[in-house]
């Protein structure tokens, strides 16, 4: 399973929709409590399901993580991990996972200047007090100290291309998981 970890912008989202589009690799579905919203699909966006039936998981310990967020839960089911999937995720998840000891969960953390993440942001029209807010606690979030124990590899995402990094990991990920096999 690949796992990536990065401040906003930097280039997460684009990555994992190479490596489905392109290597053959699918999205680590997570699931929630959330109301379903106009053009989402249950079982691709999210596995929407009731309150009582994520308490049940809850309880039958199925979460490798989960959160409220909103009145809403949100949680990483463990019977989604498999070798062809991706999943973008925060420190905080990212612990919860490298706590699982699978050598096959396998971590990269996107490293992007500050400078370049925020001219990405403006570049897809992200509304500058946002931009502010989202760069002020990314700074919180993605201390290299606290999550450097997690991280099986760091990858300049300044200035290579979507493509190019993607191929940078999955050619990481398949040595590593070779070494193991």
């Amino acid at each position: 399973m690949i796992i990536l970890v990065g401040p906003s912008a930097s280039g997460k989202t684009e990555i994992v929709k190479y490596l489905i589009k392109y290597f053959s690799y699918t999205k680590f579905v997570t699931t929630t409590t959330r109301k379903i919203r106009v053009n989402e699909i249950n079982g691709i966006d999210y596995n929407f399901i009731s309150t009582a039936e994520f308490l049940d998981k809850i309880k039958n310990n199925e979460f490798i993580e989960f959160v409220n967020y909103n009145n809403n839960y949100y949680g990483t089911e463990k019977r989604n991990i498999n070798d062809s999937t991706c999943l973008i995720i925060e420190p905080s998840g990212l612990k919860a996972f490298k706590q699982l000891n699978d050598p096959t969960i396998i971590s990269f953390y996107l490293e992007t200047k500050k400078e370049i993440r925020k001219q990405r942001m403006i570049e897809r029209k992200d509304k500058i007090e946002d931009i502010n807010i989202r760069l002020k606690n990314d700074d919180s979030i993605f201390k290299k100290d606290k999550i450097k124990q997690y991280i099986d590899f760091y990858i300049d995402s300044n200035y290579e291309s979507i493509k190019d990094l993607a191929i940078k990991i999955d050619k990481l990920y398949k040595e590593k998981l070779n070494k193991i096999n």
